[in-house]
């Protein structure tokens, strides 16, 4: 017992002095005033890659934590059945173009004949006139022409009716193509595979989610901070984060979002005074260009701190300066 006890109480020394050197609210690393911090840890935009259409899945093309490009195939669902609806709308707008001819056709043959009864009534008119024909014949000419119009006239509305069944044929053919288009799934943005949810042979019904994205291009630290900081802070102020997994790089951020309404400070997030009891949700965001240059190095879940710059006359200290370019393979 003698001999253990130094040896915990030299431990237990060892332990305070790597807690001291590595704590970056340490002396050396002391906030100047103007800036503060907050704990968080790095998320993404999650998005649920689902079906439009039900159906059975054929083939998943991608596996969990595999690097897409936006529009990259992801997976594809059986499409055999709207295949032969769509070759089947295909062929009722080729009849709705048949019938549409015909119609023309016949719109045409009843103009010629309209075109002779009226010629017929401005003859027996003028014999008429000259006393060489009876009025019982006037009527039967005048009866002919009113026939041929009406005739004329149902033609022509059956040829609109043919030529909206034509549009109607054709529209019924493009939702069909549209869901066709939709079994094959596509990544909506560049991300890293999260869940693969489901697998070949499974049905699915209409929304049924098959793969989990996350969106390497929108990568975030939200943070909580009192009020008596908020009102001091604007969207795209500059920010710095740095996570436990590399505390000694400063990643660059910009605030992209404060709440606009206060909350109780959550539970699982720490605070420096018992007393804030409101807090704004606040979301600081990674440079882009720094994510599209080490997106293969994108996590998320890192805990960490996010600092931010409440004064912006304030300059950043040398710590908190990220390196030229990020060009270090491991800064995400």
């Amino acid at each position: 017992m003698r001999h253990l006890l130094p040896s915990v109480v030299i431990l237990a020394l060892l332990a305070t002095a790597g807690i001291y050197l590595f704590n970056p609210l340490s002396d050396e690393h002391a906030l100047p005033p103007g800036l503060t911090a907050a704990n968080g840890r790095i998320e993404a935009a999650e998005i649920d890659i689902a079906t439009k259409v039900a159906g059975r899945i054929v083939e998943v093309m991608v596996h969990e934590g595999d690097l897409v490009k936006q529009g990259q195939p992801l997976a594809r669902l059986d499409s055999r059945q709207l295949e032969a609806q769509l070759a089947a709308a295909e062929s009722a707008v080729r009849q709705a173009e048949q019938q549409h001819l015909y119609t023309l056709a016949v719109v045409q043959q009843r103009e010629s004949g309209h075109t002779l009864v009226q010629k017929e009534l401005a003859r027996v008119r003028s014999m008429v006139d000259k006393k060489l024909a009876s009025q019982d014949k006037m009527d039967q000419a005048l009866n002919a022409s009113q026939s041929a119009a009406a005739a004329l006239l149902a033609a022509q509305r059956q040829a609109q009716l043919a030529l909206d069944q034509i549009t109607a044929a054709e529209a019924n053919a493009d939702q069909i193509r549209s869901l066709l288009d939709d079994t094959l799934l596509t990544a909506p943005v560049a991300g890293r595979v999260l869940y693969r949810l489901n697998e070949p042979g499974e049905v699915l019904a209409a929304g049924g989610k098959v793969i989990t994205l996350l969106d390497i291009g929108q990568v975030y630290m939200p943070v909580y901070l009192p009020t008596a900081e908020i009102g001091r802070l604007n969207l795209g102020d500059e920010a710095r984060i740095l996570v436990d997994a590399l505390p000694e790089v400063a990643i660059p951020a910009r605030i992209t979002f404060i709440s606009p309404q206060s909350q109780f400070t959550p539970k699982e997030v720490e605070t420096r005074s018992e007393r804030d009891k409101l807090m704004f949700r606040v979301k600081v965001s990674i440079d882009p260009a720094v994510l599209e240059q080490h997106r293969d190095k994108v996590k998320t879940g890192l805990p960490g701190i996010s600092y931010l710059r409440l004064d912006p006359q304030v300059h950043w200290p040398e710590w908190l300066t990220p390196p030229t370019g990020l060009t270090t393979a491991d800064a995400l």
